[in-house]
This record gives structure tokens, sequence and C-alpha cells, in this order.
């Protein structure tokens, strides 16, 4: 027994919240105050942008005490045309006049002030239309042809999107959702389900992270050894850079949810809307690094592929590629700095509940296709060109060098290389571009079908246009997040090499403890220094005290332990004086021998027995013999006599 009364209410219930969906077409006056007017049929949405007789009802409760005062003659008439217009013959509306309007607030003024009622803004008796009058005098309201012809069934008419009051904006925001001003999107994803949508923020997440620890290991692989890279490569690096930061922007993203990207409700009742324009300082500064980076990082390949170019066809250096790199520098970041700063102007920001970033090209179809599509295949384009010129190119070069076997080797690991690189590249690219044409394609049908499943909850017209594609798949968001991450990654491949893992190990190494060999390095140099002083010092003073040349090459022959021999006078010297070949007084094979220990890595002990013979040299160099003095003697006499005669 108790069970009939519960279904009751469901059907009430049911049958109300059906009835107060509008049919979008002439339908009779419920509205208890206007059931006694001339007319007897109305049509919504009424000029006051009310989608049902029950919310008209409700808004025009406040001014009912103005029609039970009559404070005018037509203040009835003039209310239930303005909240329950007439409709007539399914094709025509009729609202109140601006002659009758402006009569209405002149008698009503002082009653308005005493009741505290606000004229409305929406009936402003500017933007009315000026009265008819009849043959008696009386005005008559003006009528408003609907946009059907009058053989057309009403229920067949398709009255476009009317924003529900649910999806609102304040007015002044500049935002627009499928063509209606002061509109937004719902945060909540329009296409896909619940459970779909936590998915995909999942394998967002994962995928940001991925790609910002592949990019970031690129980026500083680059800092350990900046003299590695050089161009024509060197674009690999600075692209490197920008898809670090675009991953680094989706894995913030993620991580907010869509505190950035969503806007709360300011008004009980009403759902969380996406962030259009410059609303939000989060939401912008998202943007613009994600629409600069990944703009950037587009520019950078196709600088990339120039410089391939370049160096293969044209026979460019490294030097002379390195010297436009202001203008490559210019190019790579002005141009998707005019692009965002454009974008801004605009106010095309647009908030992603999905991801939890901003971009462009979400809802906004005109911007998707000059914004995203049209950069996106004009770097395809013109890269994929440039690329197979450079390959052509080093082809021809490769069948020139058939005889060298080597360099041919080198060059055929080169394009190969090459070629595995740009099709990491490539490939996600022209996928990524496939899922912004499809999507183009296909927007105006999920949009329509969206329409369709909601307008009985929103109370907005529902769309008659046939629908190809209810809502699209899943996987075309995850290919289209993971294409736009993936592409990043391609440059850990140019990186990994045996020569990476080499630098990365010493990088780990020189942060535990110092390197070894450089420390020994340290000490050899160091020691050749004191070596070279204290050799100057000894030739100082042997310079001092005896003036023979061959003294010191018996000098020189002791600290080296090798013999000099004979010297051969040259013909040529017109002193007659032999020529040793040192003409500034260094011993040559000491300064050799100093070099020779200074630049190899060899232990301490040769250093330590180099400096005790140089040590026994010096003391020998002032304990000459008798014999040898006396010999010194009679050879500079014997020179003395020469040089006279």
């Amino acid at each position: 027994m108790m069970r009939i009364p519960l279904w009751l209410c469901v059907c009430v219930l049911t049958l109300d919240s059906s009835a107060s969906h509008t049919l979008f077409t002439c339908e009779p006056v419920r509205v208890q105050w206007c059931v006694h007017m001339p007319y007897n049929t109305t049509f919504f949405p009424n000029m006051l942008e009310h989608y049902d007789q029950d919310i008209a009802a409700l808004k025009m409760k406040l001014f009912m005490p103005l029609a039970s005062l009559r404070c005018s003659p037509d203040v009835h008439l003039f209310l239930c045309q303005a909240f329950v217009p007439e409709c007539r013959d399914h094709t025509r509306v009729l609202h109140p006049c601006r002659e009758r309007c402006e009569r209405v607030q002149s008698d009503c003024s002082r009653d308005m002030l005493t009741f505290g009622i606000s004229w409305p803004s929406e009936l402003r008796c500017d933007r009315l239309e000026s009265c008819r009058f009849s043959p008696n005098g009386s005005a008559v309201s003006a009528v408003e042809e609907l946009t059907t012809s009058k053989s057309s069934p009403s229920s067949g008419r398709d009255l476009g999107f009317w924003c529900p009051l649910h999806l609102k904006t304040r007015p002044g925001q500049a935002g627009s959702f499928l063509g209606a001003q002061d509109c937004a999107p719902p945060c909540d994803n329009m296409f896909l389900k619940p459970h779909e949508v936590h998915l995909a923020k999942t394998f967002i997440g994962v995928c940001s992270a991925v790609c910002l620890c592949a990019t970031l290991f690129t980026s500083l692989t680059f800092l350990i050894d900046v003299q590695r890279f050089r161009y024509p490569e060197r674009p690999i690096i600075f692209y490197s850079v920008c898809y670090t930061l675009v991953s680094l922007v989706y894995f913030i993203g993620f991580l907010l949810d869509t505190e950035a990207a969503c806007v709360e409700p300011s008004v009980p009742g009403r759902a969380a809307t996406v962030v259009l324009g410059a609303q939000s300082r989060g939401c912008t500064l998202l943007f613009m690094l994600l629409y600069f980076c990944s703009t950037a990082g587009m520019v950078w390949w196709v600088i990339l592929t120039i410089t391939w170019f370049l160096a293969a066809g044209p026979k460019w250096s490294c030097e002379a590629i390195e010297k436009k790199a202001v203008w490559f520098h210019a190019v790579a970041w002005g141009l998707p700095g005019a692009l965002t700063v454009s974008l801004l102007a605009l106010g095309k920001v647009e908030g992603d509940g999905l991801s939890g970033v901003c971009f462009v090209g979400l809802y906004d179809l005109a911007a998707l296709r000059w914004f995203i599509v049209a950069p996106l295949a004009l770097a395809v384009l013109i890269g994929l060109s440039l690329l197979l010129a450079g390959i052509v190119s080093l082809n021809h070069v490769r069948q020139v060098i058939q005889h060298d076997e080597r360099n041919q080797e080198k060059l055929k690991k080169f394009m190969i290389r090459i070629g595995v690189f740009s099709g990491l590249y490539l490939l996600p690219l022209l996928a990524l571009l496939g899922c912004y044409l499809y999507e183009q394609a296909q927007r105006e049908s999920w949009e329509n079908s969206w329409i369709r499943r909601h307008c009985q909850e929103f109370s907005i017209p529902c769309s008659r246009r046939s629908v190809d594609v209810e809502r699209p798949e899943l996987s075309l968001f995850l290919m289209k997040y993971l294409m736009t991450l993936v592409v990043g990654i391609s440059a850990v491949f140019w990186v990994s090499s045996k020569k990476t893992c080499w630098e990365w190990a010493s990088f780990f190494k020189r942060t535990r403890k110092k390197d070894p060999i450089s420390e020994s390095r340290r000490v050899l140099q160091e020691s050749c220094e004191f070596f070279l002083k204290h050799n100057s010092r000894v030739q100082q003073h042997k310079s001092k005290h005896y003036k023979s040349s061959s003294h010191k090459l018996k000098v020189v022959s002791k600290s080296t332990g090798t013999s000099t021999g004979m010297h051969t006078p040259i013909t040529g010297n017109h002193d007659n004086t032999p020529v040793t070949g040192n003409h500034d007084n260094t011993p040559i094979s000491t300064a050799f021998h100093n070099h020779s220990v200074c630049d190899a890595p060899g232990s301490s002990e040769r250093i330590g027995s180099t400096e005790r013979r140089s040590k026994v040299d010096a003391e020998s160099a002032h304990r000459l013999t008798p014999k040898d003095e006396v010999l010194e003697a009679g050879q500079s006499s014997a020179h003395c006599s020469r040089s006279s005669q």
C-alpha cells in the first residue's frame, strides 16, 4: 500500500520536469497571471532569456504588485507580453512595443521606488520596436517573424544553441561557446564518460613524467659537455629544452587537476566552467609556456633540417653555420612569441578540464585551424623537404668517396642515424596533425550530439541536425596527448651513445671524489714548472762564471745523461765560431725532456729522479777540477788569438 504513493510522487515529479522544458514552439499559456489575456498560446525562450514558463512566472512575481495597484492601464498586458509573449501561427511572436513600455515605466516609477523594484535591463524601452497603431488609435504590439516558413512544422525547427543558465558567465568577459556570447563550456568533459576521464588524466600524467625525464636527460647531457654538440646538431638541444618545458607544464596540470583550467560557479546552482580568455593568471601562465615552447620546438626542428641541408648540400662548415646562430635564435624565439602575444590579445585562451592546462583551439575551430593546424602542417612540409634534400646530397657524397671505405662507412652510419631520428620525430608529428584534422572535421557532430543529450537537462532547444558520430573515442584523446609529448623523446636517441655513458660516469666520479688523473696531471705540471725555474737559475749562475760554450755542452750532457759528441763548425759562420744550434743558450735536449715529462701522465718517481739528477749536475758545475780549468783557459786564449787575427 505504501508503494502506490511513492510511484505517484515519482510520476508527478517526472511530469513536472518534462513540462518545465519548453517545446520551442507555440504552447498553451500556463502562467496564472496571464491565462485571462486576449491570447492563449506563448513561445519560449522569451526576450528576457527565460527558457520555460516556470522560470518566467518566478521572475514575473516580483512585478505583480504593480499590476495589483494598476499604476498604469497597460501594466498587466505589458508584463504578460514581456514575460509570456503571444505566439501566432507558429511563425510569429508578439513582443511589447516601445511607446507602451515608456508609458508604463513613466506611470509606475513612483510605485517601483516604493516597493524597491528595479526595471530589468532586458526591458529597456530603447531596445524595443515602435508600436503600430490600429484604426481606432490603440497601440498594437510589434510582431517578430520566426526563421521558419509557415508550412514547416514547428517541431522540426532548429533554433541553434541557446546558452543554458548553468553555463552563463559574467557579461564583458568576451567569452563565447558554440556561438553564444557570455557562455562557457562545462568543466566536465563534454564527450567522455567519467571513468574514461579518470583513465585519460592518469595516462597524461604518466606520459608527461616519462617525457620530462627523457628530455631533461638530453638537456643535462648537453650541460655536462657544451662543446660536444655543435652546429649543425646544436638545434636538437634547444628543441629538447622546449619539450622539457612542455612536459613540465602537462605534469603541473596533472598535479593541479582542474584548479587552473576551470572556474568555480559564482552563483549557487550553476556548473563549473572552463576558463576563457585571460580570466586567471595561472591559466594564462600555463598557456604562454605551453604554446610558446611547443611552437618553438617545431621551429627548432625546422632549423635543424636547415643546418643539415647547409652542411650536406652547399658543404657549409660548422663555423660558417654557427655564424648564422643569431638569426636562428631570432626566428626560433621571435615567431612563437609573436603568435603567443596575438592569441593573448584576441582572448583565445581556453582551459582544458581533461589535462588541467590551458591551450588554444579546444573549443574554437577557427583558432585551431589557424594557430595549431596551419603552423604544424607548414613545419612538417618545410622540414620534410629539407631533410630529403639533405639525404640526397649525402648519398651523392657517399657515391663520390666509394674508394674510401672508412669514411664511406661513417657517412652511412650518419645517414642511418639522421633517418631514424627524423622518423622518430616526424611520425608522431604526422599522427598529431591527423588527430587535429579529424577533430576539426567531426567537432560539429560531437557538439550537436552533446546538445541533444543535455537539452532536456539544461532546458535549451534540442538539436534537429543529423549526427554521424555520437561521440569521439577515448583512443583519439589518448593518441593526441601521447603524440604531443612523445615528440620530445626522439632527442634521447641522438645523444644515446657510449660517449654519453662515459661522460655521465665521469661526472658522477667527479662529484664523489677528485679525479686521480687530474690530480696527477696537476702535480706533474707543478713539478715541471719548478724544474724549469731551477734550470734557469743554474744557467744564470753559469753565465756569470763561464763563457765557453763547450763547457755548457758538457753540463747539458750530464743533466740529460746523453753524449754531446763533436759539433762541426758551419762554413757559413762569419766569425768561425762553432755553432751548437742553440742561440739562446738553452739546452735543447733538456727542454724536450721537460716537455715530454709534462705531457705524459707518468709516475712521480720519474719526476723525483729528474730533480735529483738536476741537483747533482748543479753541484758538479760548481766543483770543476784543475784539469778542466786549464783546458777552459787554453780554449779561451786560443779563441781570443783567432779573433784578434
